[in-house]
């Protein structure tokens, strides 16, 4: 379960969010490329963009649910 007490920082803010439990498994990144990005230094993924359509938003969806080690978040804010 993702846990919003340890966000990564990069994280834009809004609803969606990764955490440190990321492996920088490529998913959510190959799912919604608009949304995701990675930090190749500290090899994670966060999101650089919070959806902005509904398109955008069932990409954010899928990646979450896809996520191999529930490092994506949704916290509704």
């Amino acid at each position: 379960m993702p846990d919003r007490q340890d966000k990564i920082p990069e994280n834009k803010p809004g609803r969606y969010y990764v955490d440190r439990q990321c492996i920088d498994c490529d998913v959510c990144r190959d799912v919604a490329p608009e949304n995701f990005t990675r930090n190749a230094a500290a090899e994670y993924s966060f999101v650089h963009k919070q959806p902005e359509t509904a398109e955008e938003e069932a990409l954010c969806l899928e990646a979450l649910e896809a996520c191999p080690v529930d490092a994506i978040g949704n916290d509704g804010e």
